[in-house]
């Protein structure tokens, strides 16, 4: 006897979608039938999904939980977190996802930050730690290296992906970048241990100068994001990475491309067989940079910056097409009140409260009008980060790695067009 049978939906498996029952043992996937087929087998319980889309479990692979916001995004006050594992995990499931991905290793956003030297694996687990028996949802961690890299830690890295870590994030600019000789290093051996970068690519000279400019001449207010942090930045930094990753054979995984050139650049490397792969931002899927103009417009902001028309038309033809694989949040909920503390180029919080809207809204911009299908749909909101990050042999529950992510299941009605609001979510 199995412990769930899900009958009558609709269910996107790697072959197809179509009508079958879904058998669940545990807490693993234990068959996928035609209908009726596993009625003598029977179950403790039964859940019709007659009329629903029947989805592998949502992956969301990039977030930011429990992490100190810095005291210049809010507003001078200190001792300000993101919101907990508890809540996070709580909205993500409604939402449809039963994995997400967070990051081990620190994030010094604030200027002079150093950041910390203590082991790789000992990191992760004072991350595992404030999860471990406080989440819903599965979880694993991205490990952050910022700054220039001591050679002790560069020998960590090797173990660090036979222990479960397969993925690394780096930034190209802000207080946290990575000086090119120390990025060549970290990408050998990153790509000799067969682990993946995570990269946010702007390029720091452009950006920084940028800054600077639209501060001299009285225009650095937040709705001017996209100036500083501009396409031409994402073009140059997006090309000396992906040529840097083809000199090491390193995999890399963009987070939050922004713009066309971003898109372009991906889909130039791919055409030479680099392993390269784009995440898209949802909320850069519905607005442009001209949203930041309208009332509370700039809740909207997620680094590095909303762009134009054109750039949100490419990121949603990259997710058709193929250079743009995953979709994600850049999940970072704060108050309102904090989101908006700052209102400029400098000041502005970053991150977006939408971890639980990304499928949904995916749907909607994607699905509903028939520009993908069901099986692109699974692939682009859950199994392509399975497959990219590794993450299949990486997820923690109670406290326990786990070889497999393909057990949860998540139902959608088909047609249930609703308006979000602040109190539907």
């Amino acid at each position: 006897m199995l412990d769930l049978i899900i009958k009558g939906g609709t269910v996107v498996a790697p072959e197809g979608a179509g009508l079958m029952d879904v058998g669940v043992q545990g807490e693993q996937i234990a068959a996928v039938a035609s209908p009726g087929a596993l009625d003598d087998v029977g179950a403790a319980a039964t859940i019709d999904a007659t009329g629903m889309i029947v989805l592998p479990g949502g992956i969301e692979p990039h977030a930011h939980i429990n992490v100190p916001v810095p005291d210049y995004w809010a507003g001078g006050d200190t001792g300000i977190y993101t919101q907990p594992p508890e809540a996070a995990s709580r909205a993500a499931a409604f939402g449809g996802v039963t994995t997400y991905v967070d990051f081990a290793g620190a994030l010094p956003l604030t200027p002079g930050a150093v950041p910390p030297s203590d082991p790789i694996m000992g990191q992760v687990e004072v991350r595992r730690d404030i999860f471990r028996g406080h989440s819903y949802i599965d979880y694993t961690f991205h490990y952050i290296l910022a700054g220039a890299i001591p050679p002790v830690t560069l020998g960590e890295i090797g173990e660090a992906i036979q222990s479960g870590v397969a993925s690394f994030k780096i930034f190209t600019t802000f207080h946290a970048k990575v000086p090119m000789g120390h990025l060549w290093e970290i990408f050998q051996e990153v790509g000799k241990h067969g682990g993946i970068m995570a990269v946010h690519a702007e390029e720091d000279d452009i950006v920084t100068y940028m800054e600077d400019k639209l501060e001299r001449e009285g225009r650095d207010h937040g709705s001017n994001l996209h100036l500083a942090h501009n396409n031409i930045s994402e073009d140059i930094s997006f090309r000396k990475v992906t040529r840097l990753a083809q000199s090491t054979e390193t995999g890399i995984y963009f987070v939050h491309t922004t713009a066309k050139e971003g898109v372009n650049a991906i889909a130039e490397a791919r055409a030479k067989q680099q392993p390269v792969y784009g995440e898209a931002l949802h909320n850069y899927l519905q607005f442009t940079c001209d949203d930041y103009l309208e009332q509370d417009g700039l809740a909207i902001h997620t680094y590095p910056a909303i762009k134009f028309s054109d750039d949100r038309d490419a990121l949603q033809q990259g997710l058709v097409d193929g250079p743009i694989c995953t979709t994600a949040t850049d999940e970072w909920t704060t108050y309102k009140n904090v989101k908006l503390a700052g209102d400029t180029i400098r000041t502005l919080c970053g991150g977006h409260n939408g971890i639980e809207t990304r499928m949904p809204v995916t749907y909607t911009k994607l699905v509903a009008p028939g520009r993908i299908g069901l099986e692109r749909f699974a692939a682009i909101t859950s199994t392509n980060a399975a497959k990219i990050l590794g993450i299949g042999k990486t997820i923690v529950r109670d406290g326990q790695l786990l070889g497999d992510s393909s057990d949860g299941r998540w139902l959608s009605r088909k047609v249930a067009p609703r308006v979000i609001t602040q109190t539907s979510v």
